[in-house]
């Protein structure tokens, strides 16, 4: 189960254990001592550690050193235990699970709250008056329970300061923090429009690869999306600029200072 952070994975997690009744082993992914308890890697190891439960969740699997090759142990090794696992970056759990779990495995992706679930449980006017503050603060779950419009900014700037910051910078040895934000800014502004990625790299300045690098692990880690150019002649559709979009306003609206409705 993959999605941005803040999304709702963990809380979705544990609405499902409430109503489940087979016995399970609940592990956080930034826990040492899960990672302690899974270093041996051997079938007898992992027989003692999980016993006769029937489930097993992980969550930020990420995480975890070797977490594929663990998993697919564990696959290999307990035929009726089910595993459920979760991360906020795309690349992080394709990478350590995706080919030895090939066949095996379903992925799903959670995303902010859409117009269309807010529209079951709001009423039309309230579900329109509503709209305007989420374009602005965007949709993700919490934010449905603050209502002060400065404690919503604060608590964007804070996903931005601990997420983007620790985590983002954390993935490929990222050092230039400066540099990443000035390109998400430059994202920001000009959302919904045909970006050059050379033009990028010239405002910024940073090398045409070095951008694309960029907007690449933005796009794993659930910050940023790819729309890609439309022609009807596909040999041209291949070179047309991309459009990029932030998978929640509020985030782009925060990086930009766009707090007016």
């Amino acid at each position: 189960m993959l999605g941005a952070w803040r999304v709702g994975k963990t809380f979705l997690l544990n609405q499902y254990l409430k109503v489940i009744t087979e016995k399970y082993i609940f592990w956080n992914g930034e826990d040492f001592a899960v990672h302690d308890l899974l270093k041996r890697r051997s079938v007898q190891n992992y027989k003692n550690i999980l016993g006769d439960a029937k489930l097993l969740i992980i969550d930020e699997a990420q995480k975890i050193p070797d977490a594929g090759m663990i998993l697919k142990l564990i696959v290999d090794s307990f035929e009726n235990l089910k595993i459920v696992v979760t991360g906020s970056s795309a690349f992080d759990i394709t990478n350590l699970t995706g080919e030895p779990l090939t066949g095996r495995k379903f992925e799903i992706t959670l995303y902010p709250v859409s117009e269309n679930e807010f529209r079951q449980i709001e009423k039309p006017r309230e579900w329109f008056d509503n709209l305007s503050q989420r374009l602005v603060y965007g949709n993700l779950p919490e934010l449905a329970n603050i209502e002060n419009q400065k404690d919503k900014a604060e608590y964007l700037r804070e996903i931005i300061s601990s997420y983007l910051l620790k985590n983002i910078l954390a993935f490929e040895n990222l050092r230039n923090s400066s540099k990443l934000f000035d390109l998400l800014k430059l994202i920001a502004f000009q959302a919904g429009n045909e970006v050059s990625v050379q033009e990028l790299g010239k405002q910024l300045p940073m090398s045409k690869n070095t951008v694309e690098r960029y907007l690449d692990i933005l796009s794993k880690v659930f910050v940023v999306y790819r729309l890609n150019g439309f022609s009807r002649n596909l040999r041209t559709e291949i070179v047309k600029n991309s459009k990029w979009y932030f998978y929640d306003n509020g985030i782009r609206n925060s990086l930009g200072k766009l707090f007016d409705e």
